[in-house]
């Protein structure tokens, strides 16, 4: 396939920015998070794998609603009720893969994609080689209990209680608040700085993000606080690496939980990771993806 960038035209109309890097017969398929994040921390991915020794096409793309993709008026509400949706974005990847032609493939998630990962393994795993969750958890009221307990740990008690304050009242634009988020953010999810994702004007996708998610990575206010899948977990049959940073917003006991209901499946986690370890701890990430690809490949993996 060749390498760069490619505009796929939906069934629904709307245009998703594609791009491709790398080469040979192993294809991964790269799923970013938020939801309303971007392709950023992919980039780099088919190079990272390459100094591991393994040649690998990787083909990423931005979701509806992020960056370089279409970006629907989710203002209007049909159009929100039709396209913020988990059932929207799940079909959405086998649509991408679709009309990138790709199948007996390699699905990575990080985050957000890292649910679109498992619930994509369980709906349309017959065209899955192997499923890469990064720093997703199965249920999300471990994720909230975790990023209660992380951010007592780390702030002052008075900064607890004044970034609860502004929750309660809706303030997330207050200064102070956006300042003790930060802080956070520099232990919890882009623990190397300055962050490559940093940039002079906010590339998120905002609508998106708030639908789901809410203000910032520390509370949920949208629709993510309604995502269990623990039960589905023993549907997952294919090949899955678990991948987490030692230091990050998604608790690695979750993680464990995940090991034990996903039959076929084996947790990693990179040391000095936040969140995004991908970026804090490049040569470790990659070197335990591109481990699990060569298992997969040598029919050699095994829990």
């Amino acid at each position: 396939m060749k390498q760069g960038t490619k505009i796929l035209t939906l069934d629904n109309g709307y245009h998703l920015w594609t791009n491709t890097q790398g080469e040979g017969d192993i294809h991964l398929l790269a799923l970013h998070g938020g939801p309303g994040g971007n392709h950023e921390y992919w980039e780099d991915t088919a190079a990272q794998l390459k100094k591991q020794g393994l040649n690998v096409q990787v083909h990423m793309y931005d979701q509806l609603g992020s960056l370089y993709s279409d970006q629907p008026d989710y203002s209007d509400p049909e159009v929100a009720k039709k396209y913020l949706t988990y059932e929207y974005f799940l079909d959405e990847v086998e649509e991408v893969r679709q009309k990138l032609g790709l199948d007996n493939f390699y699905l990575i998630g990080q985050s957000w994609g890292g649910l679109l990962v498992q619930e994509y393994a369980v709906k349309y795993g017959q065209h899955l080689k192997g499923a890469i969750i990064s720093s997703m958890v199965d249920d999300v009221d471990d994720y909230v209990e975790h990023v209660n307990k992380i951010r007592e740990d780390v702030l002052p008690a008075e900064e607890v209680a004044f970034m609860k304050e502004c929750e309660n009242n809706g303030n997330w634009d207050n200064q102070r608040y956006q300042d003790d988020v930060q802080v956070l953010n520099e232990n919890f999810v882009d623990r190397k700085q300055p962050s490559k994702l940093d940039h002079v004007k906010s590339l998120d996708g905002d609508a998106v993000y708030h639908a789901f998610q809410g203000d910032n990575e520390f509370v949920i206010t949208g629709k993510l606080a309604d995502w269990h899948f623990t039960d589905q977990l023993h549907n997952i049959k294919v090949p899955t690496l678990l991948t987490f940073g030692e230091h990050e917003t998604m608790p690695l006991s979750a993680a464990r939980r995940m090991e034990k209901l996903i039959p076929n499946s084996k947790l990693v986690t990179t040391p000095n990771g936040g969140h995004h370890h991908m970026l804090d701890n490049p040569d470790v990430y990659y070197k335990h993806l591109a481990d699990f690809i060569r298992q997969v490949e040598n029919n050699t993996f095994n829990k």
